[in-house]
């Protein structure tokens, strides 16, 4: 056992194993005393299982883990919450129909002389709102936050369990910059309580700011280790994909067809709050062409692609398909006629968790292979097996359980199920959130594929360096307006500048 006082957690030659496959492979780990130590790895590589392992939620096949110097086994996540252990988890495990208050202390309400003290609740959530800096109502239900404020819940219900060990995965891919700079501060107010932080995120240049050791797990073994004095983002690609790491170029040696996509003076009301979030805006997106929409949260750019496909109602304005007016069209009819959106919330908006990879690739393509109360299995097969040959998807096959899936690959089949309908024009909000450096890697290549091939592309992103990988053209949006456009060559610090984000040197 080891003897060092600064290492409060460690994991030894953990083994874990589902049927075949070795998800980890005789991981060594530790955590130190009030220190940020951030696990860098491909969706895939094995972070999340070991993460599981520390935190009770699962067992390994083998090995030990070794709690301030004495083995230790975890039976469950109130188990390792109990000995000082708590996790933020990547995908988001609120319940929408109970308030913020409720979500945070589910399980573990207070209890006072008559009961539940919803009272001491309000105010200790209040508190903690107040310390994360948003201006959250504690009474509020989960399902009226956007999804950036859920995540800020989620942080907050870790904190108020007082945890000695706080992991955090993905705790920033659905919050503003804003949001990520209050979060570090309450990071490092943590550590300097003595608490151990280990920080697991897919944003590399943003986790090297809050890192004091660094580990990269690479096809579930520890490939490297290094204090974050001695590192850097390309130690960190290189550790995690090797040498070959491309983010990509616009796809070129093909002429852009018509407009594909016509977006003409569309107005998104907040009707709550009688604002508009999308402002009498304009595009127009070509066959072929790939356009990026890039603002900081609040932009207005999912409330821009959510009306485009049908899923808010317009204020004001028109979109048309190769010229054809979709007013009054249901998502439904819009996916016939070719319009198709990948969501930003893939477990809540893209993904059915109850159904396989097969049956979550064929369910927008459903009546294709139905006719009446009889179902193709033959084609519905053969749809799946092109699809998850054509998106490279990492999968036992289509009877595999989508929760079986890294959020990468799980983003592939949200991506491959609307491909797989045959459209002419492709709507993704923040295709890349939660997955890392070599899912996005090919995520953006198979867009340029399709490009390729004529499909017209519109993604959204809230990180700048993804407006620089892809995209012919961006579009800057601010307030709900297009604030600018610029091609393919333009600076990172002009696209800051146009979204109204500072720029720092």
């Amino acid at each position: 056992m080891t003897a060092d006082p600064d290492i409060v957690l460690s994991a030894h030659d953990i083994v874990k194993t589902y049927g075949a496959t070795h998800a980890l492979k005789g991981v060594n780990f530790e955590i130190r005393r009030g220190k940020v130590t951030t696990l860098f790895g491909e969706n895939g590589a094995g972070k999340s299982t070991l993460m599981k392992i520390l935190s009770g939620v699962t067992v390994p096949t083998s090995g030990d883990i070794v709690l301030d110097g004495e083995k230790v086994v975890f039976s469950s996540t109130v188990d390792a919450r109990d000995r000082g252990v708590s996790i933020i988890h990547q995908e988001l495990s609120l319940a929408p129909n109970m308030s913020v208050r409720d979500n945070i202390f589910l399980g573990r309400e207070l209890r006072g002389a008559t009961g539940v003290d919803d009272a001491e609740e309000a105010r200790q959530t209040a508190g903690l709102m107040r310390e994360l800096e948003e201006d959250i109502d504690p009474l509020t239900l989960v399902e009226e936050l956007r999804l950036g404020q859920q995540q800020i819940v989620e942080i907050a219900r870790a904190l108020s369990v007082n945890a000695r060990i706080l992991i955090m995965d993905e705790p920033t891919s659905a919050l503003s910059a804003s949001e990520v700079e209050v979060l570090f501060k309450v990071i490092r107010d943590l550590t300097s309580r003595g608490v151990s932080i280990v920080y697991i995120s897919h944003h590399l240049e943003e986790a090297l700011q809050i890192t004091d050791y660094a580990v990269v797990l690479r096809d579930g073994a520890i490939t490297a280790t290094a204090e974050a004095r001695d590192i850097d983002l390309q130690w960190i690609v290189q550790n995690m994909v090797g040498d070959h790491y491309d983010r990509g170029s616009p796809p070129t040696g093909y002429a852009f067809g018509d407009v594909a996509l016509s977006v003409r003076d569309v107005c998104v009301e907040d009707k709550a709050k009688g604002a508009l979030l999308v402002d009498h805006l304009s595009l127009d997106v070509r066959a072929g062409e790939i356009v990026c929409i890039y603002g900081l949260m609040g932009a207005g750019r999912t409330e821009l692609l959510e009306a485009i496909a049908g899923r808010v109602p317009l204020a004001s304005g028109a979109v048309r398909l190769h010229g054809s007016d979709l007013a009054g069209l249901s998502i439904a009819a819009r996916i016939a006629r070719g319009l198709v959106l990948v969501p930003e919330d893939r477990q809540r908006d893209g993904l059915v968790q109850t159904m396989s990879v097969g049956e979550n690739l064929s369910l927008a393509s459903i009546s294709s292979f139905v006719r009446g109360m009889l179902t193709s299995r033959p084609r519905e097969r053969a749809l799946v097996e092109s699809a998850i040959r054509n998106v490279h998807i990492k999968t036992a096959g289509g009877g595999a359980p989508i929760g079986s899936l890294s959020g990468g690959n799980q983003q592939k089949v949200v991506i491959g199920k609307m491909l797989a309908t045959g459209p002419t024009a492709i709507l993704l909000d923040e295709p890349s959130r939660g997955i890392d450096i070599g899912a996005k890697s090919e995520v953006f290549r198979l867009l340029g594929e399709k490009a390729a091939q004529g499909l017209a592309v519109v993604y959204s992103t809230s990180e700048v360096q993804e407006c620089l990988s892809v995209a012919h053209r961006i579009v800057v949006m601010r307030k709900g307006r297009i604030s600018a456009t610029f091609g393919p060559d333009v600076s990172k610090e002009e696209i800051m500048a146009a979204s109204g984000e500072a720029v720092t040197c």
